[in-house]
Order: structure tokens, then C-alpha cells, then sequence
């Protein structure tokens, strides 16, 4: 495939995949986004800054190099676009993510206090806790090394960014944005169960092995 049919495809798939973020609950007005790297290319696409999502088609997805910087489309990038780029530099094996204001997730960012380990689909798709990243100010990469720095110690594809929101990563965009969808699920729920008393954590031991079924055995192969 060409580079250019290449954009064209993700393009597609990513002002699609924004659908999902509306439908899941996990954005607001036009907070949120998703990016995706262009196979084979130095390139990622990413969603308008302050676009609505009624507005969103194929044609009004962004492409930026790496460095974040404007490479075609004619709209401004989003805000997160350099921490984004941060991610795509440092983890080569990211193809997608997502960025959310979900509430029950953050609600835990809010707090400065990780998503503990206490659900077996916790175990299933983060592999343990989902962790709390930095502070850091929109703007430049300070976001995206939060990111890379909390989820290098992590299994976990999702990171609450202290303060601010969600950031979750996957192989393509696709993925990113399933994680982003579980990490709420997990939030609420875990946000319920510990408002009516105690909770319970998985053996660590268990965890391993709940962690290593679902991403080797569940589904179809």
C-alpha cells in the first residue's frame, strides 16, 4: 500500500473510531482525541483542536510528522498533538492513542490515586493497577513523557494523568480506543464497589495468570 493510501485508510478509520468515544460516554463538547500512526511512515493522524464531532469526517483528520508539526490538512492539530508525538517517538510499538476526560476515570486522576486491582477484567486487559502519571501543563511534551515514564513500569495500556484526564495506548487505534472504554468501565465500577465497603485485592499471582490467558488464549486467533 502506498503512503498516501495508507493516510487515506487511517484517516478513515480514525475520524471513525471517534464515534466511539461519544457513544461510550467518555467525552464532552470537543474534549478528547485519537491519533494513529501511519504504518511504515514517520507520520500519525490526529483529530482537529476544537472541532465538534458532529463535524468530523476523513477529510478533516490531521497528519503530523513525529515532531508534531503540521504535515497536511487544513485545520490546527489538536492540543494534545506534542504529547501525542512524544508517545509515537518513544514507543515505536504504539499505533494508537487515545485521550479522554471520562468521568469516573477521572475522577480517580482527580485524586492522584491509581485504579487498584480488585476485578478480574482489570486483570484481563490492564494486568494489574492502573496507574497515575505527573502533572504536566497542555502544550509541549511534558504529557506525552508523563505517559511513556508511568506506563514503562506498567502493563497497563491506560495511565490517569494526575489532574488532567486519561491517556490509553495500544497496537493500532482501535485498540487504544478499547482500552480507553474498559478503563471507564473499571473506574465506575471499582468507584461503586468502594463506596459500599471495603475492597477485595486479586493475588498478584492471579493476576499474572488471568493477564496471560486474555491476551494469549481469549478470542478468536
Amino acid at each position: 500500500m502506498s503512503a498516501s493510501a495508507a493516510v487515506a485508510e487511517l484517516r478513515s478509520q480514525v475520524s471513525a473510531l471517534h464515534t466511539e468515544l461519544v457513544r461510550y460516554g467518555l467525552v464532552a463538547w470537543t474534549a478528547g482525541n485519537i491519533s494513529g500512526r501511519v504504518p511504515g511512515e514517520d507520520l500519525f493522524v490526529i483529530k482537529p483542536s476544537g472541532i465538534s464531532y458532529d463535524d468530523l469526517a476523513p477529510a478533516t483528520i490531521v497528519v503530523c510528522d513525529l515532531d508534531g508539526n503540521l504535515v497536511e490538512g487544513e485545520m490546527s492539530p489538536s492540543s494534545d498533538t506534542a504529547a501525542h508525538a512524544y508517545v509515537y517517538r518513544a514507543r515505536p510499538d504504539i499505533g494508537g492513542v487515545v485521550h479522554t476526560h471520562s468521568p469516573y476515570a477521572t475522577a480517580w486522576a482527580a485524586r492522584n490515586e491509581p485504579i487498584p486491582c480488585v476485578l478480574t477484567a482489570m486483570a484481563d486487559e490492564f494486568g494489574g493497577e492502573i496507574p497515575v502519571g505527573p502533572f504536566a501543563l497542555i502544550g509541549d511534551d511534558s504529557i506525552g513523557r508523563g505517559i511513556v515514564e508511568t506506563l514503562a513500569g506498567s502493563r497497563s495500556p491506560a495511565v490517569l494523568m494526575r489532574n488532567h484526564g486519561v491517556f490509553t495506548v495500544g497496537k493500532d487505534p482501535r485498540a487504544a480506543v478499547k482500552a480507553a472504554v474498559m478503563c471507564e468501565d473499571v473506574a465506575r465500577t471499582v468507584h461503586i464497589a468502594r463506596s459500599g465497603g471495603d475492597l477485595t485485592p486479586i493475588d498478584s499471582g492471579h493476576i499474572d495468570s488471568l493477564y496471560t490467558r486474555y491476551q494469549t488464549v481469549y478470542g478468536q486467533r
